[in-house]
């Protein structure tokens, strides 16, 4: 499938945070991932992936994929054998050329930097992606951050998993406005139960992961409660649930993706659809090509293509789309 068939004008999407492509509703992709960054191709590299949880596919389809565990940010192009470390790095801490437990990052692109959810430094950071940065500056603290979006009007987006909400930021502010949740930990079409990853549309539409509710919800702006568009029956395997969800990625028709961690499969639900099909994984718990340990972080480039994190084979695993 060719750039033109997903896209009318290319510039118009120059700026953009996230490229959204236009999937076709019907599509396919292949059923086994190529494996792009650590895994087995990490191998005796000097930055072998351990535990990786979100990730950015730029416009090249370069990867900015969070190491948790390596406390740090890494870059891996689509050729490269080894990542390069391009934020924190220097061990497990709270200095600023620190990071402790990052769970997301995206790329500002018009400042051209990265902005890292710095987990366990209940802080949100931005490091400079021009060569010579040693360390990041603080753009929000005292919150404990799990997912990040930024919306084509640059307002940034912080999942915090204590409070049970989710915040509109503009940057160089600290308060934000609450846009999901907000109403303490629950069940209800106002609350949220650990929300971790999050999608925002041109509308201001904020998607959200509510991990331990099993669904995903849709938060239209302004809404004073979510509506439920995937999951939300429990936990288990049927078609109609989630279990445990992560990664997140909504298209320009409003079908949502997302990376379903415990039954080791990434789904689709279309917009309004009451279950949702399997489109990759489903194959039990494994590392083959066509299985998942816990997928966390998932996203799409301009083609198309499917990159999945692939969390407990510490690996990232590229989908083509048919």
């Amino acid at each position: 499938m060719r750039d033109k068939d997903l896209f009318d004008n290319d510039d118009s999407f120059s700026l953009l945070i996230v490229v959204i492509p236009n999937i076709p509703i019907d599509a396919q992709w292949s059923q086994n991932g190529k494996t792009v960054a650590g895994g087995n191709r990490a191998g005796n590299a000097t930055n072998p992936l351990k535990g990786p949880y979100g990730l950015f596919v730029d416009d090249d389809q370069t990867m900015i994929i969070t190491d948790f565990w390596n406390d740090c940010i890494v870059q891996w192009k689509m050729s490269d054998t080894n990542g390069q470390v391009v934020a924190g790095g220097n061990g497990k801490g709270n200095r600023l050329d620190q990071l402790n437990w990052p769970t997301d990052v995206l790329i500002d692109k018009e400042t051209d930097s990265l902005i890292i959810c710095d987990r366990n430094n209940r802080r949100v950071v931005r490091w400079s992606r021009r060569s010579g940065t040693t360390q990041g500056e603080i753009l929000i603290d005292n919150i404990d951050c799990y997912g990040l979006f930024m919306d084509d009007q640059r307002y940034l987006y912080v999942s915090d998993n204590e409070k049970h909400e989710v915040r509109r930021y503009q940057i160089g502010d600290k308060n934000g406005i609450i846009v999901a949740g907000g109403n303490g930990e629950g069940a209800g079409l106002n609350q949220l139960n650990w929300p971790t990853y999050i999608f925002v549309d041109q509308q201001q539409t904020v998607y959200v992961s509510d991990n331990k509710n099993h669904r995903v919800m849709k938060w239209n702006k302004g809404a004073k409660e979510g509506i439920v568009v995937a999951g939300g029956q429990g936990e288990g395997k049927a078609l109609t649930q989630l279990s445990y969800p992560y990664g997140l990625f909504v298209d320009t028709l409003g079908t949502i993706y997302v990376a379903n961690s415990e039954n080791h499969r990434v789904m689709r639900w279309p917009k309004g659809a009451k279950q949702g099909t399997v489109i990759v994984g489903g194959n039990d718990k494994g590392a083959g090509a066509n299985q998942f340990n816990c997928p966390y972080g998932l996203s799409f480039d301009r083609h198309g293509n499917l990159y999945v994190v692939d969390t407990g084979n510490n690996r990232v695993q590229f989908f083509s789309i048919q």
